[in-house]
């Protein structure tokens, strides 16, 4: 049977790279394109099973090519998903409306993979109630039975909390009964051989012809079986010392391993609160009141900058970042600031662990930072556009701009920064991976920078 072929559209390397490997677990072949106007040119020459295409892309976007896809008559049969970080009803209206056959979530998991390539066709045919091929398995603890394991967004951040001490006794629990099940099937080969030598054993000697009564009982009818007995015993009580001091170690060693844990936590906790404080600190220097002299030689007012940090797998304009542009926009909506507001957001090049299937999460901060298996961000690489920011921050930047007739604008700038504004410590044996993140989470941030304009010249405070 000739193999399945697929062609990935995303302007994102690192996107590419993590959906073509999955696919390539199902041996698909995958071609790329990093346009949509270059996966327009493929199509001339080319006839894949299966397109996936990104939605917000430079030059001609996702729902763009869809619909110029659909209205060749030569592609218009190659069925379509897209994948995107946007969610809503509204979206996935237009991209089927558009002749899309459904959306991905851009954090895609294997599992999604799977089920779609069903839907495409591009696997087998199955039973519904069968269970997915390659869905993830987790092991219940204490009781050793293999479960499907939750999904990301149920479990949590599995990259960022994993029980250890649970594992640890799980599998303490595990080598406990494999040993007690080696020494109870040991005990009982000894004992049958036991018993075996002692029914082939040489027959006992005939009596004397002498009257019954003479003749002593045969002590080994008598010894033999105390003596089975008591070897039975003092194996079993050996055994069970075993297990016991076995479990004592790897219990004490379960608890060191803890403390440390708890010990890094904690350390990273209070690195992360130093480096908030000084931000906090150079935020209110700049935000200082000083002014310059302008071209007329009459003081204009200077800007006003703020810094938030973005902790690692969070989107650079949400959550905390909204709250903070809320309460800048109140402050110099009530002073009747008018001018600029600039937003600026930094990307930190952080030490992780992990693999593009299952994903990268920070690494512990013991790690030689040698070790490491990416330095980067790979949420910042595969974010692009307006996919940077959520719902809300977009709503609220509509919202000031309506509320003050244009008198306060916003804008956002992604452009990366060529100097970090925390230096990176230099790169050697003795570096590990938390001295490198404690840098790489100083620099991923977001800058608010408010640029009075020349009519009025407003001081600006926050």
């Amino acid at each position: 049977m000739a193999r399945k072929r697929a062609l990935i559209v995303d302007d994102s390397k690192s996107a590419r790279v993590i959906l073509s490997r999955m696919l390539e677990k199902y041996d698909i072949e995958v071609d790329t394109a990093d346009s949509a106007e270059q996966s327009i040119e493929y199509l001339k020459e080319n006839r894949p099973d299966a397109i996936f295409m990104d939605h917000l892309m430079p030059g001609m976007d996702g729902l763009e090519a869809v619909k110029a896809i659909k209205g060749n008559p030569e592609t218009a049969t190659i069925p379509i998903m897209m994948y995107t970080s946007q969610e809503g009803e509204l979206y996935v209206g237009q991209a089927r409306a558009l002749g899309a056959m459904g959306v991905l979530p851009k954090q895609v998991r294997p599992v999604d993979v799977s089920k779609v390539l069903y839907e495409l066709h591009l696997l087998p045919d199955r039973r519904d109630t069968e269970e997915p091929a390659l869905l993830p398995v987790d092991i219940e603890s204490g009781s050793g039975i293999v479960r499907p394991a939750q999904p990301a967004g149920q479990a949590g951040a599995a990259s960022a909390s994993v029980d250890w001490g649970r594992r640890l006794e799980v599998a303490v629990k595990d080598q406990s009964a494999e040993l007690r099940r080696f020494v109870v099937t040991s005990l009982d080969s000894f004992a049958s051989r036991i018993v075996s030598d002692l029914r082939d054993g040489p027959p006992t000697p005939k009596p004397v012809a002498e009257p019954p009564t003479v003749l002593p009982p045969s002590p080994a009818r008598v010894v033999w079986p105390w003596a089975l007995a008591a070897a039975v015993g003092v194996g079993a009580a050996a055994a069970f010392a075993v297990l016991w001091l076995q479990g004592r170690d790897e219990i004490a060693k379960t608890n060191a391993q803890l403390a440390a844990l708890s010990a890094t936590n904690a350390e990273l906790n209070r690195n992360r609160q130093d480096l908030n404080e000084t931000l906090k600190d150079l935020s209110t220097a700049l935000a200082a009141p000083s002014a310059t002299a302008g071209p007329s030689g009459g003081a204009t007012a200077a800007p006003v900058a703020r810094a938030e940090l973005v902790p690692y797998g969070e989107l650079a304009l949400d959550r905390s970042r909204v709250d903070v542009l809320r309460e800048v926009l109140g402050k110099l909506e009530a002073q009747g600031f008018h001018g600029l507001v600039k937003i600026r957001t930094s990307a930190g090049a952080f030490c992780l662990t992990g693999n593009p299937t299952d994903g990268f999460v920070p690494a512990v901060p013991t790690l030689p930072f040698s070790k490491c298996d990416l330095v980067g961000n790979p949420l910042d690489d595969a974010a692009s556009g307006q996919s940077r920011e959520s719902l809300a921050f977009a709503n609220l930047v509509a919202g000031i701009r309506q509320r003050t007739a244009g008198a306060i604008a916003v804008t956002i700038d992604a452009t990366p920064n060529p100097r970090p504004a925390v230096p990176y410590p230099a790169r050697g044996e003795s570096l590990t991976a938390g001295e490198w993140n404690k840098a790489a989470l100083a620099n991923n941030r977001v800058e608010f920078v408010a640029e009075p304009g020349t009519a009025g010249n407003t001081q600006a405070s926050f």
